[in-house]
């Protein structure tokens, strides 16, 4: 049906643009069902215009169609790319338009995150790098997240959310023997994305190796000016015991930013906040 709707509204449009010095087309009075009477033109043979408003209203549900589909294939691209960056589907919604600032800190933090991407683009080159610390549920996640998304919007921009301990297991994976990956892969596949996001930093005891391995990551990632977020539900001290005087110096480079979120969890609370 929707075929035919569509291929009478092309052989109506050029009926009604046909060259004006033509003879007049056959013109009577039809009455539509819906509508009443209507004026309907001679087309070809038994052909003939339909009721107009009848034709509009094929017209806009078509066009409502085409952009219900086309809605719907970009939200589907956009839950792809959030997949591909390893954002967890419980955090799909995140953004920084609906972070909740209602004190002090949290307006603060998202004064940090909508300065951060005012020109995001140029923010990516500059290679800042930021660390948010708190408690649970205070919304770390939620805005270093609606940050990535701003990032994600640029042309051909990557962004990786990982978890630290992810992070090194993916490193360790590829010890194991037949491993299609290599230790130099792995961590280029770390070191690539135009902005990294670790979380639960400090959540298990950092061993040597792992410093070192994050120590290798974050240089990479400094000397090639990409930018690195941090997350962790420790304390500024803490988190610099855990990560080391070394990483510590990169993340402070280029304004590198220490933003606590030091307020109760929203968790258990009515609100969209994570």
């Amino acid at each position: 049906m929707q075929a035919i709707q569509s291929l009478m509204n092309r052989v109506e449009r050029v009926a009604t643009s046909a060259n004006p010095l033509s003879p007049a087309a056959p013109i009577e009075t039809r009455t539509c069902p819906t509508h009443g009477d209507y004026e309907a033109k001679h087309i070809i043979r038994s052909i003939w215009t339909r009721c107009p408003t009848c034709k509009q209203e094929a017209e806009d549900s078509e066009r409502r169609q085409r952009e219900e589909a086309a809605a719907a294939s970009r939200r589907a691209s956009w839950i792809a790319a959030l997949g591909r960056a390893g954002i967890p589907e419980r955090f799909h919604d995140r953004t920084l338009e609906n972070f909740i600032a209602e004190n002090s800190g949290q307006r603060e933090a998202l004064d940090f995150a909508l300065n951060y991407t005012a020109n995001v683009a140029e923010t990516l080159k500059s290679g800042r790098c930021a660390l948010f610390t708190g408690k649970p549920g205070t919304g770390k996640t939620h805005l270093a997240i609606g940050i990535g998304r701003k990032v994600m919007q640029l042309p051909n921009a990557d962004v990786l959310f990982i978890t630290v301990m992810r992070a090194i297991r993916s490193i360790k994976d590829t010890w194991a023997k037949g491993s299609e990956q290599s230790e130099s892969q792995a961590i280029e596949a770390l070191v690539a994305p135009d902005l990294l996001i670790l979380d639960e930093v400090g959540v298990q005891y950092g061993s040597d190796f792992e410093k070192n391995m994050l120590f290798d990551v974050l240089n990479d990632r400094y000397e090639k000016r990409r930018p690195t977020f941090f997350l962790s539900n420790l304390t500024k001290d803490e988190v610099a015991a855990y990560l080391g005087e070394r990483v510590m110096d990169r993340l402070r480079e280029d304004g590198g930013a220490v933003i606590p979120f030091a307020w109760n969890s929203y968790r258990g609370r009515n609100k969209e906040a994570q």
